[in-house]
């Protein structure tokens, strides 16, 4: 159903790479000292990367949840352009990590109508707040302590697998999807990828 390209395979190694070392710049942060030692409670994605073939897209997905402001959302906010999903909570550690690399794409992609959403699974208003000031994350997150919305991806996002990432596409389908830290590269070209579609 899914396939990697070569030269996506090439950014992956260096994804990891990459990842290792952003692990190792933010040692300082208890979170993360606390993900190195095993003794963390969240469940981290394997670092995978998966890239959907046009004719193999799943149907559209399908979710209505409330941001942190109250405001509803649903797909129908984003219908016609692209999409970043981001599931993600204050306490997790690789969110930390990858939260200014997605605060970049997000101003970097913007302008080309690339929406970002964050999909925040534990969290109440004012941590999720002081997350978003810290890392600059200032797109919206919706508030899914219930898992209304992960249930609704649940053929996209393991369970408890955080960070997970979703690309969707202008009709609506997941393009792409990265289990564990959202690499800036591998994201980029990701989002490039479906940006080009329909050219």
């Amino acid at each position: 159903m899914h396939f990697l390209h070569n030269r996506r395979r090439l950014v992956l190694a260096a994804a990891v790479l990459a990842s290792l070392v952003l692990s190792g710049c933010a040692a300082t942060d208890p979170l993360v000292e606390q993900a190195n030692s095993g003794t963390s409670n969240y469940v981290a994605g394997d670092g995978s990367v998966a890239e959907f073939a046009i004719d193999s897209r799943s149907k559209p997905v399908e979710f209505s949840g409330k941001l942190f402001d109250g405001t509803g959302v649903s797909e129908a906010d984003w219908k016609g352009q692209i999409a970043v999903l981001n599931v993600w909570y204050a306490a997790c550690a690789p969110c930390r990590v990858e939260a200014p690399d997605l605060a970049a794409l997000h101003k970097q992609f913007a302008p080309q109508g690339v929406q970002f959403y964050g999909i925040n699974t534990r969290d109440e208003a004012p941590t999720a707040a002081a997350f978003e000031r810290s890392f600059g994350t200032n797109y919206p997150s919706i508030k899914d302590k219930d898992g209304k919305v992960l249930l609704a991806l649940t053929d996209f996002v393991p369970a408890n697998a955080v960070p997970t990432t979703l690309v969707i596409d202008k009709k609506g389908r997941v393009s792409a999807r990265i289990l564990g830290i959202a690499d800036k590269g591998v994201l980029t070209a990701l989002i490039r990828d479906v940006l080009a579609e329909g050219r």
